[in-house]
Formats: structure tokens, C-alpha cells, sequence
């Protein structure tokens, strides 16, 4: 398999050389020449790379010579950012006081030493190639290009959902009576379903899960995985949590107390377990297992189609549905398999790319147990090089891990992932396209869409796909490489340290874990973060410090990091704000930091920045410095009773959150100048106060502000026209719930005409809408709940206000509980 790392970092490496900045950076240090020779040295190497990485499983000697270059693009790349460094600490000085200028000369940065030492490094750096270039002679490889590879030029943004299931039918129903069946067991029922990788088990347990008949039998239903990693401890508190797949441990003792513990359960409860194991059957079941059948042809084809083509489009390519029931037949009723080559073919109408899938040896293979699904394979081979480098990075998650699309796009921004063909395309918008493409290809799967954020997962099979061409660059839970790893996830509550991979020294994600608090943890982690010198991503979350190491401040290629949810840590060193590359910040959920560094102003790359703090005043000439700050979060500061008055310097700002500060009494007037904001929250704040009357017919068009959701004010009364009268053209999104005072919409709502979802919850005095409602009719979705009178007046025909939303196509109209964590 084409895996196609080292041709993707080398084009990673070449872009950048050629990128406008760095042409910059060759005139002010004069290394044009220099550069010029890695440039030429590394295109024609990567020329052949391609061939290289088809042949490396035929000699050793190949292969170690494929991570040679590996490692020098990585080399090269870290050349290139210690520039980019060295130009962000030039700025800093600029803002500095002459002191700090002085300090800068006499130290091992000033202009000369730093001249001198990257002349050496370049010139060690094109040795190091020259050597690479010399010997691949030997190897008689040939040039090749990325001739496979089928773009997602139709449809990028689109997501193929998948809710009306195919084919599974009668097997649901089969499974529902059988949960419905009384029994005279005193033990808990359990049925396992058992199948092969991708058929279909979590899905059908799904449909089970949700019927209607099960909700309403079932008091309480809980959703959980099970993974190889067995411990009863971490499995009863996900239990308890209700969180979410496959059962892989066939440990007969452990599932004999997990099942004591369960047994003291109500009357009449059931247990599901989904298995490619008939091991796991035969131990966990107490009734016969359920065979999960192979989906038929003729569903497969239904499967397919829905996948491949925009509803009823099939009908105009004859041909290509000719193809697709070929390449149908060889997936075997494997309905992962379907999906995966479906939603592939769905961005081309190409005659030849469809014939290429079905010709494929791939395809022909059959899936073997344990094995990598031979489909999945061939869809990964489609993907374009920039797709398959932040594809493979997400192996370093655990097995069943949420991830969100902020935190993922930050994380392939830190590692220097995010490619884009147009010059002023945002990072940001980057890595949601990018996350656009990988779901609408089924690498990643939605798993939540809550209201403001998406959470997604992967397979399981997905998942060992992406360890699999991750190669020995990633370091995961239950998956230990060798070699130089540059990604490590460690659980230190799960995991001994002698399990720590030897050669830290390439390192450049780290993600460490420790919920139990070991008392040892804080020494490990200063150990472990000293072996890591170039390090991207440090993420501490939720490992309970009272301190950052005291060497953060070294780690100038650190752009990410997090510390959230540390309630021990009361303070950071203001050393931190040496980082100039630093691109996020996560604070959140550090209940007991006392105030932010007092010289936060000079991390002068922070594009986000998520704060927790005790303070009761953010000061002046802090954050509002932070003029590359595109995403700002204020969560569960108890104490905050204002923000900076100076926001309006935030002009690239796009998103600012304001959660839980109970508080908070106003906003900055600024806030109204803020023409890049394109999302407002504003969540459970009691005591805050959003009118500002004598500053409305202030307020122009030209904003861009496309979603707002305003929680938990209690003295709002009316909606806030200096926020939305500038963005009557934009706003698509709007949420209000919990506003106990609200009561009347404006007269000039009825202006949104770009306004496509619209919820009103929990609002008991509003007691009509505004006129002139029938005129949004960009309006998709209104959801009403929770607003006795309102509820009333729009009661589907016979309401008074139903000729206003008649025309909304997704309409809903019923009670809401009150809740603090509504979706």
C-alpha cells in the first residue's frame, strides 16, 4: 500500500521553502543560496519517493533509507520554524522596553549568533540530503505522481447521513423481541451479536438502542465500550457516565465481576454485547448469540447508491451504476466496506476512477480476521498526501475517542499539517474542509452534533487503519512503536512509565493523562517534557499540577498546549509568554488560578486562547494585545465582573464565548466594533446586563456575525439590538433558552433574511412572535419549546401565529425540560 509519509512531509517541507514568508526570511539572513540547495536536493528526492514507498517492503535497506529522508525533511522543517521563531521574537522586541533589547543582544539570539548557528545547521542539513540523494542510486527507483488520487472537487462541505439504515430490518426487530421476552433468569440476560469487522453489529445495536418500544420499556438505557484494556474501575465509571462500543476482552474472570456488579440491577434489565469474537460470545452470553448475517446484494446496491449519487442522480449514469454493482459485489455484504468505497466514488463522476475501484486488487482481497478491511485500504490510498498525514495523526487518539472539529484543526495547525492552495485561506477554515473530506469519505463519523460544535470518532477499523500507515510515528494506548516516535498519547493512571517509548528526542505531540492523581505524576511529566525538545503539542489535561515545569519557557516550537480541567495549578510562570509561537492556550476548567501572566500580551501568535480564572478584572493592555486571536472562550470565571473595556483591538476576532460567569454585570462597549465576529455565545451569566441604549442607533450594518445563542440572562427583556442590527444580513443561527424575562421579539426580526435556524426555549413570557415572520424564508428549522403561551399561538394550523412559520420545513413545537447542558 501506497502509504505515501514521507511524500507528504516532504511536500509539507517544500511548500513552506517556497512560501512568500520564507522568501522574506532568505533576504533578511541571506541564505537564499543555501536554501536553494535543500529546495532542489529535496524535489528530486521526493521525486522517487513514491516508488520507494511501494518497494520498501521487498529490502530493509529501502526501508531504512525511506526514514532517513523521513527524518531529514523533519529536520529541515524545524530549520524553517526556528527562523519563523526568530522573526517572532524580533517583534516582541519591538514592543518590548530597551532593557528587554539589551537582554536580547547580550543573549544566544542576538542577530550575529544567530546567523552563524543556522549557517552551520543549513550546511549540516544539505550534507545530510546530498548523502540521501547519493545513495538512492542504488535502489533504481523512478519518478512517480500521486495518479490514484480522486479530489473531492463535488459536494466538499456535504456529510452524507446515514440514519435510515439498509437491510437491517427484520434482524432489529428479532432483537427487539427478544429484549421484550420475560425470562425466568436471576441473572441479568445477556445476548451477544456477533459478526465479522464492519458488518453492521454497532449499527444494528444502535437502531435498537433508539426504537421507541425499547425507550419506553426501558427505564434507563446505558451505552458503553468496552476495549482491550480491561479495568473494572475505569469501565464502571464509564457505566456510570452512560458514555459509548465492541466488547474485545476475552478475559473470563473480569467479565465475572463486571457482571456481579451489574446483576444487582432492576428486574427485567438486559445486556447487548457486539463482538467479532465468538470467544467474547461464549463468555459474556446467558442466551444463545445472535449471528449478524452478511448484508445482501440488492441491499448492498441500495447501500451504495445512496452513498455515490445525490438522490435519483443514478438514473443519468447508467454506466457508472454498471460499475457500481461490481464493485458491490466484491465487498462481500461487508456494509462498511459499501459505505466506505460509496461515499469515495460520491465526489466523482469520472468513468476510469470508478473502473480503477472496481479493478482494484484490493477490493478483490478477502477480509481476514483482526485484519485491516481491504476497502478501507483502497479508500486511503485515494486520499490526496495532505489528507493522509492528518489522517494517520489521529491514531495517537485511543480507540472510541471523542474528538471535536476545534481541537482537531488546532492540532494539525500546531503540527504544521494544514496546507491550503489559496493565500489567504484561515488555518481554521483549513481544517474544516479538511474534516469535511475525511466524514464525507467515512474515515471519521459524526457522533454528536450539538448545537454549537460537532463531535466525531472513528471506527474501530478506521482506527487500526490509520496505526497501520501511521508507521512508527505514533504512540498510542495498547500500541507501542519503535523508533522515532513523534506522537504520544500516555495514560500515567493506565500506563507505567517503563512503557515510555526510549527516544523522546523527535517528539512532537505529547498528550498526557493522569484523572487518579498519582503522587508521582508531577516529576515523570517534568521528566518526560525535558526529553521532548521539539515538541508542537503539549497536552496536560485533567494531570492536576500545582506547576508548570520550570523549562516551559525553552520550548520555543510549542503551539499548542493545554492544561484544562487542572484545579490544583494557581498560577503559570510569566516565563510562558517567551512561547511566541504558541497558537492556542487551554485554561479551561482551572478553577484555582489566581490571574493570568502579566505579560500575556507578547504571545503574539495566540489564535485561541480558553480561560478559567478567580480574577475579578482582566487587565488592560493583556489579552486585547492578542491581535491574532481568532476564537476567545470565558468559562466558569466565578468571579469576573468584567472584561477589557479595549476589545475592539481583537479585529480578527471570529468566535467569543462567555460561559458561566455568574458575575459578569456588562460587556464592553467595543464589542459592537468587532465587524469579524461570526459567533457569539453568551451562557448562563445572571447578573449581566445586555442593553445599551444610548449606543444603538449607533450600530451600522456590516458585520458578519452568523450565529448568536444567548442563555441563562435573566434581565434580558428584549433582544439586544446593538449585537444584531449590524449582522441583519448574516445571522443564520439563532438560540435563546432560559431567558425568564424575555417578552417580545423585535419588530425588526422579520429583516433576518439570511436567518435559517432559529430556537426559542424556555422563554414562559414570550407570548407571540413578531410580525412580518412569514418573510424569513431562508428559515429551514424553528424549534419552539418550553413557552406555554407561545406554544399555544403556534399549534400547527389553528394557531394565531402559524401563518407566520406555515412555511418552515422543520418545524417543532412541544415542551423542553430545563436543563444547564442543553445541545
Amino acid at each position: 500500500m501506497a502509504q505515501s509519509i514521507a511524500f507528504g512531509i516532504a511536500g509539507k517541507v517544500l511548500e513552506k521553502l517556497g512560501n512568500v514568508a520564507y522568501e522574506g526570511i532568505c533576504s533578511v539572513w541571506g541564505v537564499r543560496k543555501e536554501f536553494a540547495k535543500l529546495k532542489d536536493t529535496l524535489a528530486a528526492i521526493r521525486a522517487v519517493v513514491l516508488d520507494a514507498e511501494q518497494q520498501q517492503a521487498r529490502t530493509q535497506e529501502l526501508s531504512l533509507w525511506l526514514q532517513r529522508f523521513k527524518d531529514a525533511c523533519y529536520d529541515v522543517e524545524d530549520l524553517i520554524d526556528e527562523f519563523e521563531i526568530e522573526a517572532f521574537r524580533r517583534q516582541v522586541l519591538e514592543r518590548g522596553s530597551t532593557k528587554r533589547k539589551v537582554r536580547h543582544f547580550f543573549s544566544g539570539s542576538n542577530p550575529l549568533a544567530f546567523r552563524f548557528r543556522m549557517g552551520y545547521k543549513i550546511k549540516k542539513a544539505n550534507e545530510m540530503l546530498n548523502e540521501i540523494a547519493a545513495s538512492m542510486a542504488k535502489f533504481r527507483l523512478t519518478q512517480k505522481h500521486e495518479t490514484n488520487v480522486i479530489h473531492c472537487e463535488r459536494e466538499t462541505y456535504s456529510f452524507v447521513k446515514t440514519s435510515s439504515v439498509i437491510g437491517r430490518d427484520e434482524a432489529k426487530q428479532d432483537l427487539v423481541n427478544i429484549l421484550m421476552n420475560p425470562t425466568d433468569e436471576k441473572d441479568i440476560p445477556v445476548l451477544p451479536i456477533v459478526g465479522i469487522g464492519g458488518i453492521g453489529k454497532t449499527t444494528l445495536a444502535q437502531l435498537v438502542f433508539n426504537e421507541e418500544s425499547v425507550k419506553s420499556h426501558f427505564e434507563l438505557r446505558i451505552w458503553v465500550c468496552v476495549t482491550e484494556d480491561f479495568d473494572i474501575k475505569q469501565l464502571m465509571i464509564k457505566i456510570i457516565k452512560s458514555a459509548t462500543d465492541d466488547v474485545w476482552n476475552d478475559d473470563n474472570k473480569k467479565w465475572r465481576e463486571l457482571k456481579d456488579l451489574l446483576c444487582g440491577g432492576a428486574q427485567g434489565s438486559r445486556i447487548i454485547v457486539t463482538t467479532r469474537s465468538l470467544d467474547v460470545a461464549t463468555i459474556t452470553g446467558t442466551i444463545p448469540r445472535y449471528d449478524l448475517e452478511h448484508l445482501s446484494d440488492e441491499n448492498c446496491l441500495s447501500l451504495f447508491l445512496k452513498l455515490a449519487f445525490i438522490e435519483g442522480e443514478e438514473k443519468q449514469h447508467d454506466n457508472l451504476v454498471k460499475i457500481g454493482e461490481g464493485i458491490v459485489k466484491k465487498c462481500k455484504g461487508v456494509a462498511l466496506a459499501v459505505k466506505t468505497l460509496g461515499s469515495l466514488l460520491r465526489s466523482t463522476r469520472v468513468q476510469h476512477e470508478w473502473e480503477v475501484v472496481r479493478d482494484s486488487e484490493l477490493v478483490k482481497l478477502k477480509q481476514k480476521e483482526n485484519d485491516i478491511l481491504p476497502a478501507l485500504k483502497l479508500s486511503y490510498d485515494h486520499l490526496p498526501w495532505y489528507l493522509k498525514q492528518c489522517f494517520a495523526f489521529c491514531s495517537v487518539f485511543p480507540k472510541d475517542f471523542e474528538f471535536g472539529h476545534h481541537r482537531l484543526t488546532q492540532l494539525w495547525m500546531a503540527n504544521g499539517f494544514l496546507q491550503s492552495p489559496y493565500e489567504n485561506e484561515e488555518p481554521e477554515d483549513i481544517g474544516n474542509r479538511y474534516i469535511q473530506e475525511l466524514l464525507s469519505r467515512s474515515f471519521f463519523q459524526q457522533y454528536e452534533d450539538y448545537l454549537l460544535f460537532t463531535k466525531f470518532k472513528m471506527h474501530d477499523l478506521v482506527h487500526d487503519l490509520a496505526l497501520s500507515v501511521a508507521q512508527n510515528e505514533v504512540n498510542s494506548c495498547n500500541h507501542y512503536s519503535t523508533g522515532n516516535v513523534r506522537h504520544l498519547w500516555f495514560d500515567l493512571s493506565k500506563q507505567d512509565a517503563s512503557q515510555l517509548p526510549n527516544n523522546l528526542g523527535c517528539l512532537q505531540s505529547l498528550f498526557l493523562f493522569d484523572e487518579e492523581g498519582k503522587a508521582d505524576s508531577e516529576s515523570l511529566i517534568a521528566e518526560v517534557i525535558s526529553r521532548s525538545k521539539h515538541l508542537r503539542v503539549l497536552d496536560l489535561a485533567s494531570c492536576s499540577l500545582e506547576q508548570l515545569p520550570n523549562n516551559i519557557r525553552y520550548f520555543k516550537r510549542l503551539r499548542y498546549l493545554s492544561l484544562a480541567y487542572d484545579g490544583n495549578i494557581k498560577r503559570l510562570p510569566n516565563s510562558i509568554c517567551n512561547l511566541q509561537s504558541l497558537e492556542t492556550l487551554d485554561l479551561v476548567g482551572c478553577r484555582g488560578l489566581e490571574e493570568l501572566p502579566k505579560d500575556i500580551r507578547y504571545l503574539i501568535s495566540l489564535r485561541s486562547l480558553t480561560v478559567t480564572t478567580k480574577q475579578t478584572r482582566l487587565q488592560e493592555n493583556g489579552i486585547s494585545c492578542l491581535t491574532s486571536l481568532r476564537r476567545l472562550i470565558f468559562s466558569e470565571c466565578e468571579n469576573l465582573e468584567k472584561l477589557f473595556e479595549d476589545i475592539q483591538n481583537l479585529t480578527a476576532l471570529r468566535e467569543l464565548y462567555i460561559h458561566e460567569c455568574h458575575n459578569l454585570v456588562s460587556l464592553p462597549q467595543g464589542l459592537k466594533y468587532l465587524t469579524a465576529l461570526e459567533l457569539l455565545v453568551i451562557w448562563n451569566c445572571e447578573k449581566l446586563d445586555l442593553t445599551m441604549e444610548e449606543l444603538e442607533l449607533e450600530r451600522e450594518e456590516g458585520g458578519s456575525l452568523r450565529k448568536l445563542a444567548v442563555r441563562g440572562v435573566p434581565k434580558l427583556e428584549s433582544l439586544p439590538q446593538w449585537i444584531l442590527l449590524g449582522s441583519i444580513k448574516t445571522l443564520q443561527h439563532l438560540y435563546i433558552s432560559n431567558l425568564n424575562n424575555l417578552w417580545t421579539l423585535p419588530t425588526w426580526f422579520q429583516h433576518f433574511t439570511s436567518l435559517q435556524n432559529l430556537y426559542i426555549i424556555n422563554c414562559p413570557k414570550l407570548s407571540c412572535l413578531s410580525e412580518g415572520m412569514q418573510h424569513l424564508t431562508a428559515l429551514k428549522r424553528l424549534t419552539i419549546g418550553g413557552c406555554p403561551k407561545l406554544n399555544k399561538r403556534c399549534i400547527e394550523e389553528t394557531g394565531e401565529d402559524w401563518p407566520k412559520i406555515a412555511h418552515v420545513p422543520d418545524f417543532y413545537c412541544g415542551d423542553f425540560e430545563t436543563t444547564t447542558n442543553d445541545k
